[in-house]
């Protein structure tokens, strides 16, 4: 499978729709432990990249990606800008020019994610959006390695990251605002974890139907 920039207005557009339709949802998860403003300050990010999404679709993925991420990192508040943007602009790091096919995207988002790991200084199991990104990026490496087909593929990758989301609800929070809620964070999904999974589905679907 092999994917270019060209489809990321499509991909743009259905991100925005999966989480402009769980916001209620979302906000709750958010304003039981955390700030309340992760939607918010999400949303902002998204409608910038519909902003860019036509210029994004010229580029090649090496300069799609530091353009995502450098969009991102201008328009996001709060520590998931941050996060999202050292994923992009890893991506771009680790991404060359010419097209790459499902297995070469799998190895360089593996690596964004460590990124992303080190810059928030954070780990799986501590109630972040690292317990859906990890075993997802884990899951497709692994998946990629052994040339799945794309349907399959896509199908276990959202399985990955519904069952990562679920398990954010009985951990301890020991990153931001939750954390300061000791054992109180526990019996509630993680609000980052939430988004990052509806994102994930959303560009699935679309991967999905699109065009070899």
């Amino acid at each position: 499978m092999s994917i270019t920039p060209v489809l990321f207005p499509d991909l743009i557009q259905a991100v925005i729709a999966s989480i402009e339709a769980h916001a209620d949802e979302v906000t709750e998860l958010d304003q039981a432990i955390g700030d309340g403003d992760h939607v918010f300050n999400l949303q902002r990010g998204l409608q910038a990249l519909r902003d860019h999404a036509a210029e994004i679709a010229q580029l090649d993925w090496h300069a799609a990606w530091q353009k995502i991420g450098m969009t991102v990192m201008a328009a996001v508040g709060g520590a998931s800008g941050s996060l999202y943007a050292t994923l992009f602009i890893s991506l771009a790091k680790n991404t060359p020019a010419q097209a790459v096919d499902t297995l070469g995207f799998a190895e360089a988002f593996l690596l964004g994610v460590e990124a992303v790991k080190q810059r928030g200084k954070a780990e799986v199991g501590e109630k972040t959006m690292l317990d859906v990104l990890v075993p997802v990026a884990q899951a497709l490496r692994d998946a990629a390695a052994s040339a799945k087909p794309r349907t399959e593929l896509l199908e276990h990758i959202c399985h990955v990251a519904e069952t990562g989301v679920e398990a954010t609800r009985d951990m301890l929070a020991t990153k931001g605002r939750a954390s300061f809620l000791g054992e109180r964070s526990k019996g509630h999904i993680d609000a980052g974890a939430k988004t990052a999974q509806l994102m994930i589905v959303a560009i699935a679907e679309v991967l999905n139907t699109a065009d070899e």
